[in-house]
């Protein structure tokens, strides 16, 4: 399993943000959705170790989560997309991709190659050479999902990849998902229902720091009805789950 977590609490101050959550995952691509303050974020950053537990216990790829050996061993592994991300104004493209990939621990004979190779399947091999902070919004998304993959992780986490991305790459990008989710662990944290009903195989559902839904998008779907909120059917189904849930 690449990811399998047990019981795992955080709580910051009075207020706890993971209550007892469980997730196993495995090669696929993956949604998880959940409103504002469900605990989404935190969730993700457990999983790119950035921030540990208070509570329970993180396995991933197959490894206990924690001394800073398996930590190391862990992250050479992993691409993470946070929902905000810094750059170095002055820094290339290239030079931006380049430098996540050094810190990856990327062997250097390896890296020239792989990131022109991840700067065209995200479609900024053109741009290589101009400055982070000459691009557009999109543009920059797009550069941070290359830094995510240059690796070839084995295990992607992107939180809100979409954002700033114009329905024409959304489109490129769910495409991409899918030949990612063929080898690794995909995990996309988004607030779009669509992504998740096209490019995903299996979506959970987190509120309150628990988990409350895991199953296919058609079972998604299937727990909503005509009378619930939405435009689609996943979105009537999600809208069904966080209602019964809280009634």
């Amino acid at each position: 399993m690449t990811v399998d977590i047990e019981k795992i609490r955080i709580r910051y101050g009075r207020r706890v943000v993971l209550d007892d959550l469980d997730l196993a995952l495995d090669t696929g691509v993956h949604g998880l959705l959940g409103p504002n303050g469900a605990g989404k974020t935190t969730l993700m950053r457990v999983l790119a170790t950035v921030a540990r537990p208070d509570a329970g216990a993180v396995r991933l790829l197959g490894t206990p989560i924690g001394d800073a050996k398996a930590l190391r061993r862990v992250r050479r592994q992993l691409g993470y997309l946070p929902q905000s991300f810094g750059f170095y104004p002055r820094f290339t493209v290239r030079e931006f991709v380049e430098y996540f990939a050094w810190l990856k621990e990327m062997p250097a004979e390896r890296i020239p190659v792989a990131v022109d190779r991840a700067l065209e399947r995200v479609g900024l091999l053109d741009r290589a050479d101009d400055r982070m902070r000459t691009l557009s919004g999109g543009m920059q998304r797009r550069a941070g999902i290359a830094q995510a993959i240059v690796n070839d992780p084995r295990l992607l986490l992107l939180d809100e990849p979409t954002a700033g991305l114009d329905p024409e790459q959304r489109v490129e990008f769910r495409a991409l998902l899918r030949e990612l989710g063929v080898d690794a662990c995909v995990l996309v944290s988004t607030h779009l229902v669509e992504d998740v009903a096209v490019a995903c195989e299996r979506v959970s559902l987190v509120d309150g720091g628990r988990l409350i839904f895991s199953g296919t998008p058609e079972q998604l779907a299937a727990a909503g009805g005509d009378g619930d909120a939405g435009d689609s059917a996943i979105e009537r189904g999600y809208t069904a789950v966080l209602r019964a849930v809280r009634a």
